[in-house]
């Protein structure tokens, strides 16, 4: 191989590996997790719809990838990713991605959630019907713009103190009860306390990455609930946010007749995250939790498949 094609396999394969790492890979998981919370809930009553679950997973991933696309975008325009910031280095902030290039996966992005959302309410048509149908279209195009909008625009949400409720809304009752409704068009008391057990945690996760830029965020100007709480309430929110959701499940035991001990290992996987940031004492120590909340959100979520197939 001539040296110049070597060098041009080699730009082509480290371009590659930067859009990897803007698309933040660890939070995928996260909305894998939400949407399995939701599949869960299916299980306990039907067998799940093969083309549904699909699509709904994959809407989800495109989703989450235009989000991580558009804030890597946004917080670069507005100043928030910046030389002093304590978090890994973004695409654009760094200058390994142009801004017109990242806007431009942004659009693409934005198309193939479209399509995908489009794809599965085709499939999905037949149990909700067309006003069904009508109601998850409107919920889906809003949910493009809000990831779009998080960093976006003259008055991004995300930097007026708005990001924790439209992730809680987003991650926990759009994405576990509208997982429910596209395959059953009905919703169950189990489903209400899943939406809220996982849009806690993925509030959560957003939290530890504020809480994380916490001083950066505040000399650009943006205003997440860990600027307005400050270091220590910032981790008594964060303790609600992960005892919330172990009541939630606790209560789904009950309902389900779960054996108390079905209880521990998901309790010892959000107090094991609980216990972590509690011992944090500089801010870049939050940065490897981000990690381990979203992969134990993505182990509670097979440990209710193990219970539902152990039956």
């Amino acid at each position: 191989m001539c040296l110049n094609c070597q060098r041009m396999k080699q730009t082509k394969v480290h371009y590659f590996l930067i859009w990897l790492k803007a698309l933040r890979l660890r939070t995928l998981f996260l909305s894998l997790a939400c949407i399995w919370g939701g599949l869960f809930a299916v299980q306990l009553t039907q067998d799940l719809n093969t083309p549904i679950t699909i699509f709904t997973l994959l809407t989800a991933l495109c989703l989450q990838i235009l989000s991580n696309l558009a804030n890597d975008y946004g917080d670069s325009i507005h100043g928030a990713d910046h030389a002093g910031r304590k978090g890994p280095s973004r695409a654009v902030q760094s200058g390994a991605i142009s801004a017109k290039a990242m806007k431009n996966a942004m659009i693409l992005t934005a198309v193939l959630s479209f399509v995908s959302g489009c794809c599965l309410l085709a499939f999905a048509l037949p149990v909700i019907g067309k006003m069904g149908v009508l109601s998850l279209l409107g919920i889906g195009i809003v949910a493009i713009i809000a990831a779009i909008a998080y960093t976006n625009g003259k008055r991004p949400y995300g930097y007026m103190g708005l990001g924790d409720i439209s992730v809680f809304i987003f991650f926990g009752i759009t994405a576990v009860a509208g997982t429910q409704y596209l395959q059953t068009a009905s919703l169950s008391k189990q489903t209400w306390l899943l939406a809220i057990a996982y849009g806690c945690m993925a509030t959560g996760v957003l939290h530890l990455n504020n809480m994380r830029d916490r001083i950066s965020d505040k000399e650009a100007g943006k205003i997440s609930i860990a600027v307005l709480l400050g270091f220590l309430g910032s981790k008594i929110y964060y303790s609600f946010l992960l005892l919330a959701p172990i009541a939630c499940f606790t209560l789904l035991f009950i309902l389900e007749n779960y054996p108390p001990k079905a209880s521990v290992p998901v309790t010892f996987l959000i107090t094991l995250n609980l216990f972590a940031a509690w011992r944090v004492k500089e801010l870049t120590q939050f940065d490897p939790l981000l990690k381990y909340l979203s992969l134990s959100t993505f182990s509670i979520s097979l440990t209710l498949q193990l219970f539902l197939s152990l039956g």
